[in-house]
């Protein structure tokens, strides 16, 4: 099968590319900077120059694609600049699932997030779920925006099926969540929340492989939770520590965040303020995004590897270099 990829130089997208490589499909990138794609030319993947909102790249990438994997999108907490969220994450996937609909595309997986629903209270909902509050930060709404995007898509006729991870790790996450547990790795104590909000954490090998049984698989308009294992942000970097035989973080009471969200957000109005500081940094780190994997496993075959073994695996790789 010919495969096109939106976010294959991305943490998830990459992972995906090596996958369908490895499984024998040919592979086509949509990629802004050639230049900086080497490990996906390395794979031999088709490189198309171009961005989310440029028609031409987007219809060169889906002439004679089998299917579309829509990865790519916006990720960070905390920005002084929070316009590129809608840029990205919504105009982006609308210009894309257009661009599928003018070429006919046969399927489209489409990447969105548990996230668009917002703090689940350590409830675990599953995917007939729809939140319609306020969002705790730009990403998560944005992200529940091209959400609807995509459903408005699937309404009207584009076959996209919709896959919805949790919190996700693995070797060559750059995310700050990577950053923590590398820090970890090498010894260092980091500071996490004591308690807080809770995620469903799937290493990112399985997310990707949920990718493709959702192409294969999966039933146009509907969604499907890739939900890992349960744990808080502190159990995963103890977990973590653990394994490296290092020393684990710094708990940070919950009740001392909340206070500093609440005086970081008069602060921000005032002056800039670092990300990890950002009122919208603190307010998602103390949610829980929480989704059940039961859909993913009976109707696609997904499994994710319990924490401690995609750990183990992260931890030896962050040690090979």
């Amino acid at each position: 099968m010919r495969y096109a990829l939106t976010g294959a130089t991305g943490f998830v997208g990459g992972e995906l590319a090596r996958q369908l490589v490895s499984d024998g499909h040919e592979v086509v990138a949509l990629v802004r900077s050639p230049g900086k794609a080497a490990d996906l030319e390395a794979l031999a993947v088709d490189l198309v120059p171009g961005d989310l909102d440029d028609g031409t790249a987007l219809d060169r990438l889906l002439d004679g694609a089998d299917g579309l994997f829509h990865v790519a999108g916006w990720y960070k907490l905390g920005q002084r600049d929070p316009t590129p969220g809608q840029r990205v994450n919504v105009e982006g996937t609308r210009h894309v699932l257009e661009a599928a609909r003018r070429a006919g595309t046969p399927k489209v997986v489409y990447t969105s997030t548990l996230a668009v629903n917002s703090d689940t209270n350590g409830r675990i909902l599953d995917e007939t779920y729809h939140y319609s509050g306020p969002h705790l930060s730009e990403y998560d709404r944005t992200k529940a925006e091209a959400h609807a995007v995509a459903r408005e898509f699937a309404a009207a006729g584009l076959p996209v099926v919709i896959v919805m991870p949790g919190g996700i790790y693995g070797p060559g996450d750059t995310s700050q969540v990577g950053e923590l547990i590398a820090q970890v790795v090498a010894g260092r104590r980091v500071q996490a929340p004591n308690g807080g909000g809770e995620l469903v954490w799937a290493h990112v090998s399985d997310v990707a492989r949920g990718h493709i049984l959702a192409m294969e698989r999966g039933v146009p308009g509907e969604s499907y939770m890739l939900a890992g294992d349960r744990g808080t942000l502190a159990d995963l970097l103890e977990r973590t520590a653990r394994i490296a035989g290092t020393k684990g973080p710094v708990l940070v009471p919950t009740a001392l965040l909340r206070a500093g969200e609440k005086v970081m957000a008069q602060v921000s109005k005032v002056v800039p303020v670092p990300p990890l500081y950002h009122p919208e940094t603190l307010r998602s780190a103390l949610a829980s995004y929480l989704g059940t994997r039961q859909k993913a496993e009976h109707d696609l075959g997904w499994h994710a590897r319990p924490l401690d073994e995609g750990l183990a695996d992260t931890v030896a790789a962050i040690r090979a270099g």
